[in-house]
C-alpha cells in the first residue's frame, strides 16, 4: 500500500470568540487558500475531503454540510466527516490513500465554542446513565483526576505551573496561539483556583479555531513540499467511559497505541493535553525522556478550538519536520473526558 505524507498545513488564529457562523465557513476560506497557495494545489485536486466537528457545539442539525460551503457547489466533491476532533478525520482520509482510492486528500475541522456553553456541552459525553444525569462539566472531572494525581504523590502542583510557563513560553513564537507570554511559576501559583487544585493556567482557555491539513501519497507529495512528513504510523485506542472503572492518573489507550508504534527516535512530541496534568499523564504513557522537546506550539494549553486542536496537533507537528527542525515526531489527540480515546500519529522525514 502507498506511504501517506503530510503536504500541508493552516490554522486559523485561536481566538476567545470569532462574529463568523457556527458552520466555520469564515474560518475556513482563508486556510483553504493558504494550502492551496503553499502546495500548489486547487480544489479539483483534491480526491477526497473529510471534516471533523459537532452538531451538539454548532447548536444545529448537519452543521457540517453548512461547512461544505467553504469548498463550493462545483465540481461535485467526494467528501465525509466525522463527530469527532478531525485528527480521527485524518485517520480516514489516511485510510483512503493507503487503499489506493485517491491520492490526495483535504482534511480540516472547526469549532466555535463562544457559541455556547462548551463545558456543559462536553457533558454528553459521559455515560448517560450514572454520571452524565449528574451534569458536572470539563473542569470538574479534570479537577478530579489532578486531585488524584496530587493525592497520590505523582505531581504537585508546581509541576502544573512549570508546563503552563514553558507552553505560554514557546507560544510567544506561534501566530495562531490565544495564549502567550513569559511568566513566571510562582505568580501562576498564587492566583486562584478554578477547580480545585486546578487554577486558569492549568486548563485550556475556550477558543474558537479551525485547521487544515492536506494529505497525498508519498509519491505525490515530493511534487508539493520539499520535505515530505511521512505517516510511518497511526493508533488509536479507547478507554472505559466509566470514570471509576479506570485509574485516571493513567492512560492505558495512549500506553497501548505507543506500544504499537515505533517511538525511537523521536525529537519531539505535540500533545493535546488540555490541562497541565494531562500533560504529565501523557509524557509518562509515551515514555518519553527529557531529550524530547514537547509542545514547541504551545500546545492546546494556550488555544484549544474544540474539533481542531488535535489536527493542529499533527500539522504542528508536520510543520517542524517540513522545515527542517526535526526528522521524526510524533502527535497525540484526544477525545472524551479524562484522556478517554487516544490516536497517536508518527511522522518522519525521508
Amino acid at each position: 500500500m502507498p506511504e501517506v505524507a503530510v503536504a500541508g498545513f493552516a490554522q486559523a488564529p485561536n481566538v476567545r470568540e470569532t462574529p463568523g457562523t457556527t458552520n466555520g465557513v469564515e474560518m475556513l476560506v482563508p486556510i483553504f487558500a493558504e494550502v492551496f497557495a503553499a502546495t500548489g494545489l486547487s480544489k479539483e485536486d483534491i480526491g477526497f475531503w473529510c471534516s471533523g466537528s459537532s452538531d451538539y457545539l454548532a447548536g444545529r442539525a448537519f452543521s457540517f454540510i453548512a461547512a461544505v460551503d467553504a469548498i463550493g457547489a462545483f465540481p461535485p466533491i467526494h467528501e465525509s466527516h466525522v463527530e469527532m476532533d478531525a485528527a480521527w478525520a485524518l485517520y480516514e482520509a489516511w485510510l483512503k490513500i493507503r487503499m489506493g482510492e485517491v491520492d490526495t486528500a483535504l482534511v480540516y475541522g472547526f469549532g466555535k465554542a463562544s457559541a455556547g456553553q462548551l463545558r456543559r456541552v462536553l457533558a454528553m459525553q459521559l455515560d448517560p446513565y450514572v454520571v452524565g444525569p449528574l451534569w458536572p462539566d470539563s473542569l470538574a472531572i479534570a479537577g478530579l483526576q489532578a486531585r488524584m494525581g496530587l493525592d497520590a504523590g505523582l505531581w504537585s502542583e508546581k509541576d502544573l505551573a512549570e508546563v503552563a510557563v514553558r507552553s505560554r513560553a514557546d507560544a510567544a513564537g506561534n501566530p495562531a496561539a490565544q495564549v502567550s507570554g513569559v511568566v513566571g511559576t510562582a505568580e501562576l501559583m498564587d492566583a486562584p483556583y478554578v477547580a480545585d487544585p486546578l487554577r486558569e493556567h492549568d486548563i485550556a482557555p475556550v477558543s474558537d479555531g479551525a485547521a487544515v491539513i492536506v494529505l497525498a501519497s508519498a509519491e505525490r507529495a515530493k511534487d508539493l513540499v520539499d520535505r515530505p512528513a511521512i505517516l510511518t504510523g497511526i493508533e488509536h485506542r479507547v478507554d472505559s467511559p466509566v470514570l471509576g472503572a479506570r485509574d485516571l492518573t493513567r492512560s492505558p489507550s495512549t500506553e497501548a497505541a505507543a506500544k504499537a508504534l515505533d517511538l525511537d527516535g523521536v525529537e519531539l512530541a505535540e500533545l493535546h493535553a488540555q490541562f497541565t496534568h494531562q500533560e504529565l499523564i501523557l509524557r509518562s504513557a509515551l515514555g518519553l525522556g527529557a531529550d524530547v522537546r514537547i509542545n514547541p506550539s504551545g500546545g492546546a494549553l494556550t488555544g484549544n478550538p474544540m474539533f481542531s486542536a488535535g489536527l493542529a496537533r499533527i500539522g504542528e507537528a508536520a510543520a517542524r519536520i517540513h522545515r527542517g527542525e526535526a526528522s521524526k515526531a510524533v502527535a497525540h489527540a484526544t477525545g472524551g473526558p479524562a484522556l478517554q480515546q487516544n490516536l497517536l500519529a508518527v511522522l518522519e522525514s525521508r
